[in-house]
């Protein structure tokens, strides 16, 4: 029990990754993670698109993200060159696919942490897969048919660290 409390006040957002790809364990064992994440009613109605860094649809995604943001010159990509981007997408009618695909992609950050990589958690890119450019975008990252974009991570070996947050239980939490 104690492994998976240090992991959870670990994890920090890591935005720089090294040129190293994961190796194909490490990605099954994220993959497991996110797979093995409770959903609503366990429709399991999570997709996961797996994409790697130098892919065109990353760059795509990146130009229009800015483009609807009206950045003309951002230093930096979305997912911080990481090796290896997960798209997380679910049935766009089901009520709780938002919730079920946080779980999952927490999971998945868990165990990145466990694993002694770097994750970051991206929403950043929401309103260019639900723009007007929602069906291109669907079908480059072959999410199935009635499917939308809920969350990414970005998962590498990092390049830099960051201290997780801090939290203030008193003003946070209420006790009845």
């Amino acid at each position: 029990m104690r492994q998976v409390l240090d992991a959870i006040g670990a994890r920090s957002s890591i935005r720089g990754y090294t040129a190293e790809d994961l190796t194909k364990e490490e990605l099954e064992l994220i993959l497991q993670a996110g797979l093995q994440a409770p959903t609503a009613t366990n429709r399991q109605e999570i997709h996961f698109t797996v994409v790697k860094r130098d892919a065109e649809v990353l760059k795509e995604l990146d130009a229009e993200k800015n483009a609807l943001r009206g950045i003309t010159d951002a230093p930096n990509v979305f997912y911080y060159n990481a090796p290896v981007v997960i798209f997380l997408s679910a049935e766009k009618e089901f009520r709780w696919n938002s919730v079920d695909a946080g779980i999952a992609v927490e999971n998945m950050a868990l165990a990145a942490e466990g694993l002694g990589l770097g994750s970051l958690i991206i929403g950043c890119v929401y309103d260019a897969l639900h723009g007007e450019k929602e069906r291109y975008f669907g079908e480059k990252l072959a999410f199935p048919e009635g499917y939308g974009f809920e969350i990414a991570i970005a998962v590498g070996h990092k390049a830099v660290t960051k201290e997780p947050h801090t939290y203030e239980q008193d003003r946070q939490v209420t006790f009845l």
